[in-house]
């Protein structure tokens, strides 16, 4: 890995910037609390933030399910899209979970999100359902893809 880039857990003083991107990223942002609250987790949410230059840039989690792991949060700073930093955190992320013994990864898209689509595809997700009025905020359907780990 780039030695400027560095992915590590997160901890709870990342989250004032991991909320900053958040808030740069979706519609409807978790809040700094859910964050505090997801950190508390430690038996089955595992969080990590990706580092480029000193700089926190990206952060994703997921929740551990059975032998299934369930992405809940993934974004990178708007600047710093297109750099492969979304690849290396993304992979940093299955590679964790298989390292869990985790057969299997979910997560949910907007169905308007074409860009973050495109990108779990390029991983090998594949499209499985739809859930109907997922989004609170907008009724926008989310498409759920799965991959084998």
């Amino acid at each position: 890995m780039d030695e400027a880039i560095k992915i590590r857990a997160m901890r709870k003083e990342d989250i004032p910037e991991v909320s900053e991107i958040e808030n740069l990223s979706f519609p409807s942002p978790w809040s700094s609390n859910i964050f505090f609250s997801e950190l508390e987790k430690e038996s089955f949410a595992f969080y990590h933030v990706l580092e480029c230059r000193d700089r926190l840039v990206g952060y994703g989690g997921y929740w551990k399910i059975k032998n299934e792991a369930h992405l809940v949060t993934f974004a990178i700073h708007p600047s710093f899209r297109r750099m492969d930093l979304g690849t290396k955190l993304l992979e940093h992320l299955l590679k964790n979970a298989q390292d869990q013994s985790l057969d299997t990864i979910t997560l949910e898209v907007r169905d308007s999100n074409l860009a973050a689509q495109r990108f779990y595809e390029r991983f090998g997700f594949k499209k499985i359902a739809v859930r109907a009025y997922y989004y609170s905020d907008t009724e926008e359907d989310a498409i759920v893809y799965w991959k084998k780990l």
